[in-house]
């Protein structure tokens, strides 16, 4: 009777291992064994996996219109990169099969990072304004946002060619077609959508949504800041109040 049962649960065991497996593509990030330079690539090209919970959590808690319009943008440079990949048709360097099925040019990761690192840019330069009282500060803070987006994008382009992802010219091309569509959503934004997002924010579903536009507003945080310590000061008086009743 034992014997029966091993049989069987040989038999299943087999049918488990004849299966076809595949690996989630989208996070699988291969590096040669024992090479710490190409480990750590292929964690920093993970970035857009982080920007994107970052987009998702900014929306959830923050709900300004404007960072939904951002990301918005993100999601339309994706479906640029997917049309522009089966257009070309242009294979990448090694052929993953089990891991990757569609093609390279453009380079999908350099397309996203160079299109959030100039949207980024042009809205520290642009939009940010006032982030603190000391111009020095808000200086070299500008200064380390903006360097350190284009130090990442860079990091994640030399990533895709190290690890044999993709070509020197895919990356490229991925970087240039990112700048050129981040420039461009940026200007439809500030020019275009802008101007309507005061009456978006006015509609019945935003009010639901509680999305709201903090645009006229050159210093959200400091803003948030003085309205939250103002808030607690009137309840903490109300509170003490109550009790001295």
């Amino acid at each position: 009777m034992a014997g029966v049962e091993d049989e069987v649960v040989l038999s299943q065991n087999s049918n488990v291992d004849e299966s076809d497996w595949v690996p989630l593509k989208l996070t699988l990030v291969e590096y040669p064994r024992g090479d710490w330079l190409g480990k750590f690539l292929a964690l920093t090209s993970l970035s857009p996996f982080g920007i994107l919970s970052g987009f998702v959590a900014l929306i959830l808690f923050r709900r300004d219109i404007h960072t939904v319009v951002f990301f918005f943008g993100t999601v339309l440079n994706e479906l640029l990169n997917q049309v522009l990949k089966y257009a070309i048709c242009e294979p990448r360097p090694i052929q993953r099969n089990y891991i990757y099925q569609e093609y390279g040019m453009p380079s999908a990761h350099s397309q996203f990072m160079w299109f959030f690192a100039t949207y980024v840019i042009y809205f520290v330069f642009i939009r940010l304004h006032h982030m603190n009282n000391n111009t020095t500060l808000e200086n070299v803070w500008k200064t380390v946002i903006v360097t350190s987006c284009v130090f990442l994008a860079t990091i994640v382009s030399v990533s895709r060619v190290y690890l044999q992802y993709h070509t020197w010219r895919q990356v490229f091309c991925g970087a240039v077609v990112g700048f050129l569509f981040g420039s461009l959503w940026f200007a439809a934004t500030y020019f275009l959508f802008t101007p309507f997002f005061p009456i978006v924010v006015s509609w019945r579903i935003s009010e639901l949504l509680l999305l709201r536009d903090t645009t006229l507003i050159p210093n959200v945080l400091w803003f948030e800041y003085k309205n939250t310590r103002q808030e607690a000061r009137l309840r903490g008086r109300k509170l003490v109040s109550m009790k001295s009743q």
